[in-house]
């Protein structure tokens, strides 16, 4: 893989080479989607208990790893956005440990901002994907993805010169090791997921464009609406809705998110959503062509 990547920049093969690495991510997907929910399987927080270890998760992420805030006493990184929030969680199975938190940020009024809107509605140029251009009770942000740091090392990260938290070799095996690097893209599953049963239909994102351009290259085709600000490092806003989503999706892709609905269903129930269809019927949503 590495190698075809090299490739895919050259003139007349390199468009063959994209094609042919996105057959094959798309092909890996739809295998570890046969036993993803084996070793990670996503839920909600439904509970005080599991908020706070959430809230754990992100304070070991973003306080005491990126120092994008300051430590606290009780580790738990906390702020007025979890009042009205949805909570999702990876849990890898074998040890009952989070592997990665994101939560889904609502809005029912005009008082219950979106950060996006609290704190970069200057960076938003394209005002047709505005918040302030849908209704408050149909709009969300994704906000505070966290991985924790023994979930994100690679088999080769094992040996000498791994950091702290590397993966032990005996306690995860080959297959384990294969799912963790989709850890991140499961918790935006998840998100999208707890985003339908929420119905909300229009979700906003801060996020690096290089990150943006990763998921994009496995069909996860976000909108964006403004430049790069410095805002927790240089990010920029972006949009999705949910026939965009599934507009960009490859087989693989589809497959692991339906594997991961089937996950969450019982967290669904719990917080009360009604169930309804994931993938969407033709409607008059604003979807962004592919160029964007």
């Amino acid at each position: 893989m590495k190698h075809l990547k090299k490739l895919q920049d050259l003139p007349i093969v390199g468009n063959l080479v994209k094609k042919a690495i996105g057959v094959m991510v798309s092909n890996n997907a739809s295998n570890i989607s046969k036993h993803f929910s084996q070793f990670l399987q996503p839920q909600l927080a439904l509970t005080e208990e599991l908020k706070q270890k959430v809230y754990n998760v992100r304070h070991q992420v973003y306080c005491e790893e990126l120092k994008f805030e300051a430590e606290r006493p009780d580790r738990v990184e906390v702020d007025d956005f979890d009042a009205h929030s949805i909570h999702c969680f990876v849990k890898h199975m074998s040890s009952g440990n989070m592997a990665g938190t994101v939560r889904l940020i609502t809005s029912s009024n005009d008082t219950e901002l979106l950060p996006i809107e609290k704190f970069c509605m200057h960076s938003i140029t394209d005002r047709e994907f505005s918040p302030a251009a849908f209704p408050r009770n149909k709009i969300c942000e994704i906000s505070r993805l966290a991985v924790l740091e023994q979930f994100r090392r690679r088999e080769i990260d094992k040996f000498k010169g791994a950091a702290t938290g590397a993966i032990n070799v005996e306690a995860y095996s080959e297959n384990e090791l294969r799912c963790f690097p989709y850890i991140a893209i499961c918790l935006y599953f998840a998100a999208a997921s707890t985003a339908f049963h929420a119905h909300k239909e229009h979700a906003f994102v801060m996020m690096e464009p290089r990150l943006a351009r990763s998921l994009a290259f496995v069909g996860i085709k976000f909108h964006q609406i403004g430049p790069v600000i410095e805002y927790h490092g240089r990010r920029a806003p972006f949009y999705i809705n949910k026939p965009m989503l599934f507009d960009g999706l490859s087989p693989g892709f589809k497959r692991l998110l339906r594997e991961i609905e089937k996950s969450l269903a019982n967290s669904v129930k719990e917080h009360g959503f009604v169930n309804g269809p994931l993938e969407p019927v033709k409607e008059t949503t604003k979807i962004i062509s592919a160029q964007h």
